[in-house]
């Protein structure tokens, strides 16, 4: 490793392909998914990488690397713990399809050249103000339904709502 911080590549690479093995059996004593185990080693591996300007030649490399690789595995141990808490298994049969509104019919009460401004729009604008203003969908339901954050929904109805006051010949700004 000291090699390595002088800038010695060919130790670099000797050093990463001899711990390989090791961090491979360290990971996998402590995890019992071997897809998960080679995501953390690669993670261990970019974590030497990215501190190895930390290690302190006069004091011995194992315990360095056993706790880069330790604190490499309570990450993924908790980054497991916090997405099993957050997400919930749902099973595919037995879940109602979602009813996406008739974006191809216009609703029934609008009047003929709102339509046709609607029509006007560009897609996602039309879908943001129809889902909005028609359909009556509040912007976190609207967002969710499109696949978009809120703001950027936001963005979209606010464009469309411009758009349309012009096509309509209302004002601009």
């Amino acid at each position: 490793m000291t090699a390595a911080q002088r800038g010695d590549s060919a130790a670099y690479e000797k050093l990463l392909g001899e711990l390989l093995p090791y961090l491979r059996r360290f990971v996998g004593r402590r995890l019992n998914d071997a897809e998960a185990g080679e995501d953390v080693v690669q993670t261990v591996f970019l974590s030497i990488h990215r501190a190895r300007h930390t290690y302190r030649p006069e004091r011995p490399f194992g315990p360095w690397l056993h706790s880069v690789a330790r604190n490499a595995v309570i990450d993924h141990v908790r980054a497991q713990a916090r997405r099993g808490r957050r997400e919930t298994s749902l099973e595919a049969e037995g879940v109602p399809e979602p009813v996406a509104p008739d974006e191809a019919a216009p609703p029934a009460g609008l009047s003929p050249e709102l339509d046709r401004a609607l029509e006007a729009l560009p897609d996602s604008q039309r879908e943001a103000v129809m889902l909005l203003h028609i359909e009556g969908l509040s912007v976190a339901e609207a967002a969710s339904w499109v696949g978009i954050s809120k703001s950027a929904l936001k963005v979209r109805a606010h464009r469309g709502y411009r758009a349309l006051r012009g096509l309509l010949g209302g004002e601009s700004r």
